[in-house]
């Protein structure tokens, strides 16, 4: 057993998400063979993710706010601290904060050894966004 350092929180890339959002790394694979990873994300009002897909899936914990959860064809779902939202592998989908509340979220994935954790897309435009 260890203890493992503090990482310091980061702000998370343009490339990938709209408005700001940051991260604090809970847990990245230790040991060979380990595949999960999670972090504690926040995000200002009306920010949110570009749409991406997780190889093996993905879960999300929202801790506090109001959270916008979409999956791709389907509509704008609103989500409240202490519900859970589970992504499948492979699914196109995107999460933010609602406009008007900061919100937190624990996010849990696996990431096999021969991917990227996340494939991105596009950027989610103001009128997806807007669109619930």
């Amino acid at each position: 057993m260890r203890i493992l350092a503090r990482t310091p929180t980061v702000k998370n890339p343009p490339e990938w998400f709209t408005g700001d959002v940051w991260l604090d790394q809970v847990i990245a694979p230790q040991d060979a063979g380990q595949r999960l990873s999670a972090g504690l994300v926040r995000f200002a009002p009306g920010a949110r993710t570009a749409w991406h897909s997780h190889p093996l899936g993905q879960t999300l914990r929202i801790m506090e706010g109001t959270a916008l959860v979409q999956a791709r064809g389907e509509e704008v779902i609103e989500v409240h601290a202490g519900q859970t939202v589970y992504t499948p592998p492979g699914e196109e989908h995107w999460h933010g904060a609602a406009p008007d509340s900061f919100m937190t979220h624990l996010a849990l994935w696996e990431t096999p050894e021969s991917e990227d954790s996340a494939q991105w897309g596009a950027h989610v435009t103001d009128t997806e966004y807007g669109s619930r």
